[in-house]
């Protein structure tokens, strides 16, 4: 069973037959993919399922905190079932292939007090933004 499947599970979540599919595609390392991708990709699992159903399951996902919705630019949402391990995304300004990369230290102790202006800062989000080996130009 994934590792999604089972948090899902654990949280006692009704797994239908068409939250179970979305869950297993979502499943995986470096997962991120629009809800459109989810949809084609569940599609050729459970026919029957439709768009509006993989919208309302992966909101349900992110409203649980099992998935997180990703916008890293004007492109649509993006879905990382990676939500448990604290990560930061590397994109592609070019296709827009995301990578989850775990970089050593903490970036939240790296911002000093008299840069938070007064604000209780609670989470970080960094973006590596680059090209990917198949867009960076051969030399």
């Amino acid at each position: 069973m994934s590792d999604l499947l089972e948090r899902l599970r654990g949280r006692g979540w009704r797994m239908t037959a068409q939250r179970r599919v979305v869950a297993e595609v979502l499943d995986g390392d470096h997962v991120h993919l629009t809800a459109d991708e989810v949809h084609a990709r569940a599609v050729s699992r459970l026919p029957e399922i439709s768009r509006a159903t993989v919208y309302n399951t992966l909101g349900e996902m992110v409203s649980l905190g099992e998935v997180l919705e990703v916008s890293t630019d004007r492109r649509a949402k993006r879905y990382d079932p990676n939500a448990h391990q604290p990560h930061h995304h590397l994109v592609c300004g070019q296709c827009g292939a995301i990578r989850d990369v775990h970089p050593a230290g903490n970036p939240l102790a790296d911002l000093p007090v008299d840069e938070r202006y007064g604000f209780m800062v609670s989470d970080v989000e960094v973006t590596y933004r680059g090209l990917c080996p198949n867009c960076a130009p051969t030399a």
